[in-house]
């Protein structure tokens, strides 16, 4: 159970930053095999260490990486057009909110405290999930990695995320679903929840160690429901 309940983040929070995939919505689900798939294009099997390395880098700071790594003959530029193309069908009808999430954002609406969006993801997938799913409702500014120097767990994407926001860092709490971003956003001086997600399961631990709280999902955060299921 999270140390925080919905009264206390009203009382004592600003602003609310959330991670995008894996933390809002779940949508981890479909990388591995968008990864599969274009390695496969080139004749590469999928390495076991993949995920947890590029974890946290930003868009551009993974097609940089594969490009690298792969020696992938395609710019970075189109690489970014490929994952995109490969992506956005599912990001625009496949990708819904995490339990409790949209609930958890209309409370802070209604309360008067503002949200965003800090994520490594592209501004295209994000932009197609964000139409999806009406977050225009409830989340006001969107930062992702690419607009910054680093990506997590560089505090950068988060700090923007604040400025845009007009609030302190220290005003802002942060949900994360990996140990990169949870870093990011101790970094950047906010208060962290980790909020738990199939696809970094295996972190589980290291997350709870990293961030000042953690929930396994938004509904957490409504302990009257947890008293009413006693």
């Amino acid at each position: 159970m999270s140390i925080f309940d919905i009264n206390t983040i009203c009382r004592n929070v600003k602003a609310v930053i959330f991670d995008l995939d894996g933390t809002l919505v779940d949508s981890m689900w479909m990388w591995k095999q968008i990864d599969i798939d274009f390695l496969g294009r080139f004749g590469y099997d999928l390495p076991e260490d993949l995920q947890d390395l590029i974890e946290g880098m930003s868009f551009s700071e993974t097609a940089d990486y594969f490009k690298e790594r792969f020696s992938i003959p395609m710019t970075t530029d189109e690489m970014k057009v490929c994952w995109n193309q490969m992506a956005y069908e599912k990001y625009a009808h496949e990708v819904f909110f995490k339990p409790g999430a949209e609930k958890f954002l209309q409370d802070l609406k209604q309360a008067g405290i503002v949200a965003g969006i800090a994520t490594s993801n592209s501004i295209e997938l994000v932009s197609a999930v964000y139409d999806a799913l009406s977050m225009k409702d409830y989340i006001s500014v969107i930062t992702t990695g690419c607009e910054v120097a680093k990506g997590k767990p560089a505090p950068d994407v988060f700090l923007e995320t604040a400025r845009r926001l007009n609030v302190e860092p220290a005003d802002c709490l942060v949900f994360e679903d990996v140990p990169s971003g949870i870093l990011a956003g101790k970094n950047a001086g906010m208060t962290v929840c980790a909020v738990d997600d199939t696809h970094s399961k295996h972190l589980w631990e290291q997350k709870k160690l990293l961030a000042d709280a953690y929930i396994t999902d938004y509904e957490d955060l409504y302990p009257i429901r947890d008293a009413k299921r006693a």
